[in-house]
């Protein structure tokens, strides 16, 4: 009788425990390729803690944005809407109207107490949330400043001394220790890393500077058959700044001036000093050119990106522990993506921007006891725009009907493979890095692109053949049936989505 008794009180306890909403904890990166992650098969990358995200919980292999640039991505995030329909397009003219509707609200609503520390590039005056503290537009890497508000009240900014993945996860743990205890909490921690110009902590200085990194097979890629790609201006050769991105200054004055030495203390500025001036001398006596040159600048961007994903890493390790200490761990769902993927040399960039593999697809690992087998492989297509709704459908929230995204809830638990045969792309910015405006669909063997504006055109290329994206093949008597139906797959994907000024490029011809 008395076991009976203890049995029928943990299964009772079981399914209380069991009916408890899930915390929910969003860590974006900026700028952080799938390439550049061990758990991703990097050979070089030293990413323990992003690792044990993959290990304890599921890797994507084919986790997609559908507009990669910052802003956008992250308006898409957060409303599960494309960009057509967020009204946020790109960085340069866009305003993010932060009284539309978004999975924050939804949960808010739900009884969640709500936060968002650290970047979000886009604007001020959040609503939804219990507290933010944000950076102001791209934020600083040292020393940075913070707009924060508590329940809606009046912003305050004010600037902090230290290294912003440090101070952007300082404020995401206070946070989270002064939270209520009762009701389940969702905050989106937005770092910074690894966005250009790539400035490590202090004490992540040196420690991927010897290692070999190899020059990728398309660095050197002459762009035959893809015009927007030719006109671009992202490359590492021609567009990487020897000063504001490598650090390389003529004298010590002048790198004192740049913006983001200005604001660094002595102790600061000291040590970037003393690890780059010895660098610099080295480069004069080399007195390299040409293509040695550009491997020379590749080596040290790559050196940078690298050191300064270890700042953030270590930062994302100290999250996990957070959860693990103090007992939350097994009812939290940890998701990290970045906004978009980025270039580490391939097609000789930096940069995102285009519907090419690197940056269109992004990193994604989520974790959560129970719900996802460790060392699960997820295979299934998905996008930033279909975060917002598994996550109400996770909490027990109702999935408001405009919402564009579809809940992958369903792959997580096991039940389906996939939600969704094809994804559509459109990136509209028509300024920074010459990148022209274009849209696209892809079902993951083929992928179909049309650009419009500063270039005119179209591309369409077969990943299994060609999964570098090198050879356009629009156009080809081969592929004329399979071209036929993506064109078509297109057309369907932008009327789905209303998407009329895609609709109006194609009425163009």
């Amino acid at each position: 009788m008395r076991l009976l008794s203890i049995l029928c009180f943990s299964m009772i306890s079981f399914a209380v425990y069991a009916q408890k909403k899930p915390n929910i904890v969003v860590i974006i990166s900026d700028d952080h390729s799938y390439q550049t992650i061990g758990a991703y098969g990097s050979k070089i990358a030293h990413t323990p803690n992003l690792d044990r995200i993959a290990n304890e919980g599921a890797l994507f292999t084919k986790g997609y944005v559908t507009n990669s640039i910052c802003g956008p991505s992250r308006a898409t995030l957060l409303t599960g809407k494309y960009s057509n329909k967020n009204g946020f397009k790109d960085n340069e003219t866009s305003n993010f109207n932060h009284g539309q509707n978004s999975f924050i609200k939804e949960l808010h609503q739900n009884g969640y107490q709500t936060a968002w520390i650290g970047k979000i590039h886009l604007g001020r005056n959040l609503e939804g949330f219990d507290y933010y503290s944000i950076l102001p537009g791209q934020g600083h890497y040292f020393n940075p400043d913070f707009i924060s508000s508590v329940n809606g009240e009046k912003e305050v900014m004010e600037r902090e001394e230290g290294y912003v993945a440090d101070l952007v996860t300082d404020r995401a743990l206070n946070w989270l220790d002064s939270k209520g205890k009762d009701e389940p909490f969702c905050i989106v921690i937005g770092h910074k890393n690894t966005h250009r110009t790539w400035m490590p902590a202090l004490e992540d200085f040196g420690k991927n500077d010897n290692k070999n990194i190899p020059l990728p097979e398309t660095f050197f890629d002459d762009y035959s058959t893809r015009k927007a790609a030719s006109v671009q201006e992202m490359s590492i050769d021609k567009d990487m700044q020897m000063g504001y991105d490598l650090k390389m200054f003529e004298n010590i004055e002048k790198m004192r001036a740049d913006g983001n030495f200005k604001r660094m203390n002595d102790a600061q500025f000291q040590a970037y000093v003393d690890y780059y001036k010895p660098i610099y001398d080295e480069l004069k006596k080399s007195n390299l050119s040409g293509q040695d040159l550009a491997k020379w600048k590749y080596h040290r961007y790559m050196v940078d990106y690298l050191n300064t994903a270890e700042s953030m890493d270590r930062n994302i390790g100290r999250v996990l522990d957070y959860l693990r200490d103090n007992n939350l761990e097994e009812n939290t769902l940890v998701l990290y993506l970045s906004d978009q993927g980025f270039y580490m040399g391939e097609h000789g960039w930096f940069d995102k921007r285009f519907m090419y593999e690197e940056s269109f697809r992004t990193p994604m690992l989520m974790k959560m006891p129970g719900l996802i087998k460790p060392k699960t492989k997820i295979e299934s297509m998905v996008s930033v725009v279909d975060i917002a709704p598994t996550f109400l459908e996770l909490s027990g929230t109702e999935v408001p009907a405009d919402m564009q995204g579809r809940s992958f809830l369903s792959v997580l638990e096991g039940k389906k493979k996939s939600i969704q045969d094809q994804l559509f792309y459109h990136y509209y910015e028509n300024g920074e890095h010459a990148v022209s405006p274009h849209f696209g669909v892809s079902d993951g063997q083929y992928k179909l692109i049309r650009f419009y504006k500063r270039v005119n055109g179209w591309e369409l290329f077969d990943l299994n053949k060609d999964p570098k994206e090198m050879k356009n093949v629009y156009g080809n008597p081969k592929y004329k049936k399979v071209q036929e139906r993506m064109e078509k797959l297109l057309r369907s994907e932008i009327d789905r989505l209303e998407d009329t000024e895609a609709r109006d490029v194609l009425a163009q011809k």
